[in-house]
């Protein structure tokens, strides 16, 4: 009786795991759609960057995606298998994103490019903030209950995405307010390093569990 209880908990989780990614995939499609096209019309080159990295955040929620739809359909398929792939494909993501930061900064700093205060870049990130949080901790939670890394690697994703859009507020109302241009490049630096490190971090998860399947 207890098992079939545990059974039925766990598969709960992989059920909103789903959820979650599809949400992840379609949120993200939106918001970066909706960034790109008012980064073009405003000429925000930080709106732009923003939307343009919500599109990162899509593949590494297909990832997790097709790992759970894997999972659920090879019951009897060693899990790290499927969790190898997903890794990977986070850990890519996180080095796309560093890719993307890397230009943007560089752009803003030699062009010495300032950010648009607009109405879009400030409701857009207010709004990414909050969604952004509350799926960060859904993603942990189901992450931590089915001891699963990729999710959680996942999770660190949209944490990035969470600082993006406090970068994204913050390069707005500081320039509204002081004329600071530079703030959002400032920011990317940590960015970069953040993500940098839980890209390097996927691989080496992904690559160990590589080693444990070839010993067994």
């Amino acid at each position: 009786m207890i098992e079939k209880s545990q059974d039925l908990i766990t598969a709960r989780s992989w059920d909103f795991a789903l959820w979650l990614a599809i949400f992840t995939i379609l949120y993200n499609l939106v918001e970066g759609l909706i960034s790109v096209f008012f980064g073009i019309s405003d000429e925000s080159l930080t709106l732009f960057g923003f939307g343009a990295d919500s599109f990162i955040e899509v593949m590494s929620g297909i990832g997790i995606f097709a790992m759970v739809l894997r999972i659920r359909q090879n019951p009897g398929t060693p899990r790290s298998q499927f969790e190898k792939g997903a890794l990977r494909v986070t850990g890519t993501s996180f080095y796309l994103l560093v890719v993307g930061l890397a230009a943007s900064a560089v752009y803003s700093l030699f062009t010495a490019h300032k950010p648009e205060t607009t109405l879009p870049g400030l409701v857009i990130s207010m709004i990414s903030i909050a969604v952004m949080w509350a799926l960060v901790a859904a993603k942990r939670k189901v992450g931590v209950a089915l001891n699963c890394s990729p999710i959680l690697a996942d999770a660190n994703c949209t944490m990035v995405c969470v600082y993006m859009s406090v970068v994204l507020l913050a390069s707005s109302l500081i320039y509204q307010f002081t004329g600071f241009g530079f703030v959002d490049s400032l920011g990317a630096l940590g960015l970069i390093y953040f993500s940098y490190s839980e890209g390097k971090e996927a691989f080496e998860k992904a690559a160990g569990m590589e080693s444990d399947s070839d010993n067994d």
